[in-house]
């Protein structure tokens, strides 16, 4: 996650920042700013610039998981993105 936030550039890494950090500070948080998609897994949904940015996230311990972010390119969030989220969820989850 570190390193895809820096890929993405100043401006719109703090953007995100700070909509995950309101996220961490005002959970729980409903629409427009969080989703839930089902079974702990939830997403960040963040824009800058007109672009929408999506950060897959989780609650473990009283903490917020970073799981996986992508930049929306279509209405409809890739079946492998969400895949890979809640494998990581899994993941989370057994520890």
């Amino acid at each position: 996650m570190r390193d895809w936030l820096r890929a993405l550039g100043k401006e719109v890494s703090k953007t995100i920042g700070s909509d995950i950090m309101t996220v961490q500070w005002c959970w729980p948080v409903g629409k427009p700013l969080v989703d839930g998609l089902g079974g702990g897994l939830y997403e960040i949904r963040s824009s800058h610039a007109q672009i929408e940015y999506r950060v897959f996230f989780c609650i473990a311990a009283s903490s917020i998981i970073l799981l996986h972010g992508i930049m929306k390119k279509t209405r409809k969030t890739r079946r492998a993105d969400l895949e890979l989220a809640r494998s990581r969820l899994k993941e989370v989850v057994e520890r």
